[in-house]
């Protein structure tokens, strides 16, 4: 490359590339990248939030999926941000991992779209009809800038206003790619630069280049146009510029990549599949490529490229590898799920889940029996969670915080796979036994669900205590111990009678409950007046109010479910009816439960703040 002022300074048909060139080029660059940008954006924002309820809803098989991820990719013109899009889906749990790798094998295809859109801007020229001449890039650029321009400033529709956004994007797309080409065009004369292309007949090379070009972009489509870009040199071989495409290819993994680390194991599976579908593109591809040429010794390899032989190239490449391997995604997902392990704790405190089999719900009467069995595990595991953030209060750890964290994503998990699990029973036909059952089932996984959420405030609580060095009062601290005991009771009592079908233990819950209450009242109302003495700080107040209100939360929960136990088991009124009728007409010995409770978490005499 020439220095200013060197003999290759010149540069009107030929000749070294000067420091202009190179300012052109980097120019050239920039305008490419923020008009693809911006021409992508502006996609997605008229599209609204369309594409992602189509990926979501539509992908239900796998050549849906490939065709899905074809079409959202190529428009939003970005493989990477489609594929990050299924990873949010795997990641929240709407879609399966199947589905996933079905989709991201339709935005490798999708995203070749770009490459044809970029050979626009070699047509027209001197010796071509007036209709081509008029498609040329500066005539299509200029009448994408004016319409744009127009759009954005009469238009007050925001769908009219983002497709003038649209246009404008293409213009700068269209501006760069021709800058980027006529900045290196004097690269053609240049024998460092043939010389530097000249390694890329090395297909390991080539494949290096691509992917570390590719990496830093972070963008197929951007890599694949400036690749065309150096093509209007006119020294560009086939053999040198394959391997760079399918360096390209693997390269465009990276930000995939990175936005599956902080995920979950099934997101980080979708994510991390993206380099493995596109490593075996490329292992698969090169095999039968470089095979056959070292036995027929295709003729076309010395050949020079150019926009359309590269565009031509590059969806050659990525169809005919999607094809086969579409075939063999369920071999993949396998591969996938022994490539990233999950916790084998965590495999285990799942593995219940796997009792909620599709062929039992035409036999109802197992599908409750199973839902039954489920919901057992997930009712321990959420005396777990209760009982790890309570245990966080005397003795913070990360690692509690953590399991915390973890119980309360799994148990979301039971909440959402025995919710759809019950929904789907409810369409078989049923017993009125089986059909209240699936009712009240579908209460209590709420209630379970709702009480690991309280866990997880309360560890958080924690964690605040611990980060702040909050202290409470010597007196608040006896009431929040006092508090806390009897919350450890009433959740103990409930979820045994929820595994037992113990309806004699669900009638204590009630009467611990309204005591719970009357402690939650009392400690509000003896703590504003420890503020008023000046014995408690404002700020320590709001920490000690919120794990009033999570305690006092939970119990009430626990209410819920202890009373859906009595209905099932007696045929009883519904909730709120039955916990009425349990205080008013004292049933079941409320009123000695209420006593024997009040002596053990009440104090008889009230005690000055």
């Amino acid at each position: 490359m020439g220095a200013p002022g060197a003999p290759g300074r010149k540069h009107a048909d030929g000749g070294n590339m000067n420091i202009t060139d190179v300012i052109k080029l980097l120019g050239g660059v920039a305008m490419f990248l923020f008009g693809m940008s911006l021409m992508g954006d502006s996609l997605k924002k008229v599209a609204g939030n369309k594409l992602e309820l189509i990926l979501y809803r539509l992908s239900g098989t796998p050549l849906r999926g490939i065709l899905l991820g074809t079409g959202v990719t190529a428009v939003i013109q970005s493989s990477s941000a489609t594929s990050v899009m299924v990873v949010g889906f795997v990641n929240s749990m709407m879609m399966k991992l199947r589905q996933a790798l079905a989709v991201i094998m339709g935005a490798v295809v999708g995203t070749s779209i770009t490459g044809w859109l970029i050979c626009l801007s070699s047509v027209g020229g001197s010796g071509t009809s007036t209709v081509l001449e008029l498609l040329n890039t500066e005539n299509l650029s200029a009448i994408a800038a004016i319409a744009g321009i127009l759009m954005r400033m009469i238009c007050k529709k925001k769908a009219l206003i983002h497709t003038g956004d649209i246009l404008m994007g293409f213009a700068v797309l269209m501006f760069g790619m021709k800058t980027m080409s006529s900045a290196v065009s004097g690269l053609r004369e240049d024998p460092g630069f043939v010389s530097f292309l000249t390694n890329f007949n090395n297909p390991f090379l080539g494949i290096l280049m691509g992917f570390v070009f590719t990496a830093i972009l972070q963008s197929a489509s951007a890599s694949v146009g400036i690749l065309q870009a150096l093509s209007s040199t006119g020294i560009m071989t086939f053999s040198e510029t394959l391997p760079i495409i399918l360096g390209i290819a693997i390269g465009a993994s990276v930000p995939v990549i990175l936005s599956g680390l902080g995920s979950s194991r099934e997101g980080k599976r979708a994510a991390f599949s993206y380099p493995v579908i596109e490593i075996l593109r490329v292992i698969l591809f090169a095999a039968v490529f470089y095979g056959l040429n070292a036995f027929l010794h295709f003729s076309f390899m010395e050949d020079k490229v150019n926009m359309f032989s590269i565009a031509l190239m590059n969806t050659l490449f990525r169809v005919s590898t999607v094809m086969v391997l579409a075939w063999f995604i369920p071999l993949i997902e396998k591969l996938m799920i022994r490539l990233v392990k999950g916790d084998p704790r965590e495999e285990e405190e799942t593995e219940d889940m796997n009792r909620l089999e599709e062929r039992f719900l035409a036999y109802p009467t197992l599908a409750v029996e199973q839902t039954r069995l489920t919901m057992n595990k997930m009712a321990e595991l959420t005396r777990k969670s209760i009982q790890t953030a309570m245990g966080m209060l005397d003795e913070y750890s990360a690692k509690a915080m953590q399991e915390v964290v973890s119980l309360e994503g799994i148990v979301d998990r039971y909440e959402d796979k025995i919710g759809s699990y019950l929904m789907r029973l409810t369409g078989q036909e049923m017993t009125e036994t089986q059909n209240k059952a699936v009712s009240q089932y579908l209460r209590t996984i709420t209630d379970l669900e709702r009480i690991s959420d309280h866990a997880l405030n309360i560890a958080q609580r924690a964690e605040e205590i611990q980060e702040k060095k909050i202290r409470f009062s010597d007196k608040g601290e006896k009431e929040m111990e006092k508090l806390r005991e009897a919350i450890g009771a009433i959740t103990e009592l409930t979820i045994e009678c929820f595994l037992s079908n113990d309806t004699e233990t669900a009638y204590r819950v009630e009467p611990l409950e309204q005591v719970i209450d009357v402690m939650c009242r009392r400690m509000r109302e003896k703590h504003t007046a420890r503020l008023q003495k000046g014995k408690c700080t404002i700020a320590n107040g709001y920490v000690f109010n919120d794990l009033i209100s999570d305690f006092e939360r939970v119990s009430d929960h626990c209410s819920n479910i202890a009373i859906v136990q009595i209905e099932l088991e007696d045929n009883a009124l519904d909730v709120h009816e039955m916990s009425e009728a349990l205080k008013q007409e004292h049933t079941h010995q409320f009123d000695f439960f209420f006593e024997e409770y009040s002596e053990r978490y009440l104090k008889k005499k009230e005690e000055t703040a």
